[in-house]
C-alpha cells in the first residue's frame, strides 16, 4: 500500500468510505477546506489505483487534533487504519501533540488509538448530534507515552 497526500481527484472515493463508515458523513466541503488549509495534513492510502483509506490531522495552535480516520468496513482489520497512524506521526514527528474524539462505542477505533500512546483525558457530553453520545477526549503526549496525563489540559482521565 502507498501512503500519499490525499488530493482533490481523491474525493469522490473518499466521500464513498466516508458515508460508508460514519452516522453523520463529512461533507465535500469539509474535506475540500481541510485540504485549502496549510496547517493541516489530509493522507490516503492507496494500491492498484483503489483508495483504501484516508487520515485527516489538523494543526490548532501548537496541538494536532486528529479530524477523521475511516477505513470502509470491507477493508477492516488489515492494518490500514495502523498504517495511516503510522505515516500520519512519521510525518507530524515523534514529539508531536495530538487530541482526538472518538464515540465511546467504537472500540476498535480506541485500542488503535491506545496502541499508539493515546489516552482517554476526558468526555464531551452529547458531542455527536446524530445519536447524542458523548465523545471521549484521548491524547498523546510525551506524557501519555510513559503512562501520565500530566501534560495534558484539563485531563480528568474521562471521568464524568
Amino acid at each position: 500500500m502507498l501512503i500519499r497526500p490525499l488530493v482533490m481527484i481523491d474525493l469522490p472515493d473518499v466521500l464513498t468510505i466516508e458515508r460508508e463508515s460514519f452516522p453523520a458523513p463529512w461533507s465535500a466541503g469539509m474535506f475540500l477546506l481541510e485540504l485549502d488549509r496549510a496547517d493541516s495534513l489530509c493522507l490516503v492510502g492507496e494500491a492498484e489505483n483503489k483508495i483504501l483509506g484516508y487520515v485527516i490531522c489538523s494543526q490548532l495552535d501548537l496541538d494536532w487534533h486528529l479530524m477523521n480516520i475511516a477505513v470502509p468496513p470491507a477493508g477492516r482489520n488489515e492494518g490500514i487504519g495502523r498504517a495511516l497512524m503510522t505515516a500520519l506521526l512519521e510525518q507530524l514527528g515523534a514529539d508531536a501533540r495530538l487530541t482526538l474524539e472518538v464515540r465511546p462505542s467504537n472500540e476498535a477505533a480506541i485500542g488503535l488509538y491506545k496502541s499508539f500512546g493515546f489516552m482517554l483525558a476526558g468526555r464531551r457530553t452529547r458531542y455527536y448530534a446524530d445519536t447524542g453520545e458523548d465523545a471521549l477526549i484521548m491524547w498523546r503526549t510525551e506524557g501519555t507515552l510513559r503512562g501520565s496525563l500530566e501534560d495534558v489540559p484539563n485531563a480528568d482521565g474521562g471521568a464524568r
